[in-house]
């Protein structure tokens, strides 16, 4: 049995542990919060659809090495610095805004995170919904945005600061002819309509239809740079609409605007699994 035990522990006398301190553990934890905050900061912003390019990108790379796709390799190789320059100038307003918390030694607010909880009330949903049901039947064009978890402070910035509870008076009145506020987006963020005439990128998809005006192309535009909620009442014809993803749908129901609505609250509802079966109804008439 010795000469078992000498032999088992000659086996394996190369695996040997570094010396591991109390800075050490120190340093793995500080670590450790530093990426887990660093991700979640990236998930509020446009950067976390970089990611998971990042990601594909990753495993096409590792695919090509193994097979030895020398072609795609050599692609690889001669983009790879090109590409690290395109994402800071993609990506310059985030990288600037986080520089500047940092700056203002705002560290709190840098690695803010928002929470996987309930994102606004039933009431705040209802106080929207009788809204753009009020302004669709005299046909007061709308343009609501409901920010999920990419944050719209940059669009925020361009309009004129509002930071009020949420109420149908108040977008019916934000939004009502001639009035100082009627033109452009509001944002809105959890039980708040935080920002009002805000100015939203254009989408400039071909596929859609050429009688869309300003309004309906900027909903779209914003739902294809973040994963905004886009609510739109059209001043033409009084009809509802509602974007995310970069996809519209045109003529929606007040069952479909209340359960995409109930979708965007996070709510662990039933009501999400009717709502998919309803949009796939509606994309057709897109």
């Amino acid at each position: 049995m010795g000469a078992l035990a000498d032999a088992f522990r000659n086996a394996f006398n190369w695996v040997s542990l570094p010396k591991f301190g109390v800075s050490d553990v120190i340093e793995i934890l500080l670590i450790a919060f530093l990426i887990y905050h660093l991700i979640n900061w990236i998930k509020q912003t446009r950067a976390w659809y970089l990611v998971k390019g990042l990601i594909v990108l990753v495993v096409v790379w590792f695919v090509a090495t193994i097979f030895e796709f020398s072609a795609i390799l050599w692609i690889f190789r001669n983009a790879l610095s090109v590409g690290i320059l395109a994402i800071f100038i993609i990506f310059q307003p985030e990288l600037r805004r986080a520089l500047e918390q940092l700056g203002q030694r705002n560290i709190v607010g840098f690695f803010g995170t928002k929470g996987s909880g309930e994102r606004f009330s039933d009431e705040t949903r209802e106080e929207i919904i009788a809204a753009m049901l009020a302004m669709a039947e005299v046909k007061t064009g709308a343009l609501i945005i409901i920010e999920e978890n990419v944050s719209l402070e940059e669009y925020e910035k361009r309009g004129i600061a509002l930071d009020a509870v949420v109420t149908s008076a108040l977008l019916i009145n934000i939004f009502e002819h001639n009035t100082p506020l009627h033109d452009g987006a509001v944002i809105v963020r959890g039980n708040r309509a935080v920002a009002a005439t805000c100015i939203l990128p254009v989408s400039e998809n071909m596929r859609l239809s050429k009688e869309l005006g300003m309004r309906h192309r900027a909903g779209v535009g914003v739902s294809e740079v973040t994963d905004c909620l886009t609510l739109i009442v059209s001043e033409e014809n009084g009809k509802m609409a509602i974007a995310q993803h970069g996809q519209l749908i045109r003529d929606v129901s007040e069952a479909v605007l209340r359960s995409k609505l109930t979708e965007s609250q996070n709510k662990p509802t039933g009501s999400r699994r009717r709502f998919r079966k309803e949009w796939k109804n509606h994309e057709g008439q897109a």
